[in-house]
């Protein structure tokens, strides 16, 4: 089925930016509340909200079979679970009742007032009900540079890094849309020259420059998807903030890894740009030497051109562009990662959402954390308004942006912005 809403030539009834990541090509999916505090499933073109329940429910997707209460959820799981074909027709559709020469809603002032609303007046939810999250670990560059901090600079790889996309299970409860704070986390660390371990809050919270995929359901219990085929089970990205306590984790990552050090919070953009709006940004990662094993082999252009950039604002100052990173450098490809992820039979379903891992890029200025930025805290980054950075301080809020752009269209994430409070205090 071919992918019209990514015809280049097309143009909205809509206002859109010339530099919005929304024009009418990417039509990515997400939830909000209106005014009204009803919560609908939506779409976003340029700087407003569409109400696809209304859409439905003033019959403009007649002809594509779809349950009556498909889009009058609070989340997007049935939607993703209908499959690669159901959302390419939605989308289609879309872009057709919103084209310039589709007369149907934009002559009718009745329904426009029900479907569309100004982006500034809805409140962003979390797209899906995340079951299970994991988090990988697929940036060369990162691996490398944390390897050379924290162990052997001359074999900062482990033995299995090559071979396998290397994953974690995360929490899946702390997973927050932009805009929503998170608290500086409590934990066991151990300071410096010490044999006991102390109890306190983080002094080294940390971004990963993150992205993540969301899947609909993909096998069942001991069935393996094969790599040829993961991309079909890939529904679209978010942009990924995986805070992380520096501290906190060096103290209890060995053996089991990343625990209390991860799950206090990761924060993501609440627009789920589809893989059909990615299409066009198609590129080769990596060459990965040595060769994997069978199953994870892949030919072609498997990984995407999406520009990254992150940003640090402290409390009442302007912003401070820290990194530019790019999706390409990450070394394991998502349809390798989910691949792996189902080779043992592990059950993957809809909803579930796949980190990436920290994406440094192969220069000092685009790699995809503090811990990296400035090696330790050794060097710190000196901010707009003067100050400095080795980690992130309280009340400092966290702006992570992404967009792929051709000769013909840009298409973007928006942000996630996340702001850093101190620790909870129960009252």
């Amino acid at each position: 089925m071919p992918i019209t809403a990514n015809d280049t030539n097309r143009k909205s009834w809509l206002e859109v930016d010339p530099n919005s990541d929304f024009p009418i090509q990417n039509i990515p999916f997400g939830v909000f509340l209106t005014k009204e505090n009803v919560v609908t499933v939506g779409t976003r073109i340029g700087d407003f909200a569409i109400d696809l329940g209304a859409l439905q429910q003033l019959h403009y997707f007649e002809g594509i079979e779809l349950t009556d209460d498909m889009f009058m959820q609070d989340t997007l799981n049935d939607f993703i679970s209908d499959g690669q074909k159901t959302w390419r027709l939605v989308r289609n559709r879309i872009a057709e009742i919103f084209d310039v020469t589709n007369p149907k809603l934009q002559g009718n002032a009745k329904d426009k007032d029900i479907i569309i609303f100004n982006l500034e007046d809805v409140e962003m939810q979390l797209p899906v009900l995340i079951g299970d999250y994991t988090d990988f670990y697929s940036s060369k560059e990162h691996a490398t540079n944390v390897g050379k901090m924290f162990r052997d600079p001359e074999n900062a790889l482990l033995p299995n890094w090559l071979h396998i996309p290397v994953g974690y299970h995360g929490r899946s409860s702390t997973i927050v849309p932009s805009g929503i704070p998170v608290h500086r986390p409590m934990g066991q660390t151990l300071p410096n020259g010490e044999t006991t371990p102390v109890f306190g809050s983080s002094r080294l919270v940390d971004f990963e420059l993150e992205t993540a995929f969301i899947t609909t359901d993909v096998n069942i219990m001991g069935e393996n998807i094969a790599v040829t085929e993961a991309e079909d089970y890939i529904f679209g990205m978010v942009l990924l903030n995986d805070w992380s306590a520096r501290d906190i984790q060096k103290w209890e990552y060995v053996p089991l890894g990343p625990f209390l050090a991860k799950s206090f919070a990761s924060s993501i953009s609440p627009w789920i740009v589809t893989m059909d709006a990615l299409e066009p940004f198609r590129t080769k990662g990596p060459k990965q030497e040595p060769t994997p094993l069978p199953y994870l082999q892949q030919k072609g252009k498997h990984s995407f051109d999406i520009n990254l950039e992150v940003a640090i604002q402290p409390e009442k100052a302007e912003p401070t562009v820290i990194s530019r990173s790019n999706f390409k450098y990450m070394y394991w490809t998502m349809s390798q990662q989910l691949a792996h992820h189902t080779s043992n039979g592990c059950r993957v379903n809809s909803g579930d959402m796949m980190g990436s891992g920290t994406i440094s890029g192969p220069t000092a200025d685009s790699f995809g954390s503090m811990l990296e930025l400035t090696w330790g805290g050794k060097n710190p980054i000196k901010l707009n308004d003067g100050t400095e950075r080795k980690f992130i301080n309280d009340n400092d809020t966290v702006i992570m942006k992404g967009f792929c752009q051709n000769g013909h269209v840009r298409i973007g994430f928006g942000e996630v912005s996340s702001k850093l409070l101190p620790p909870f205090v129960r009252k």
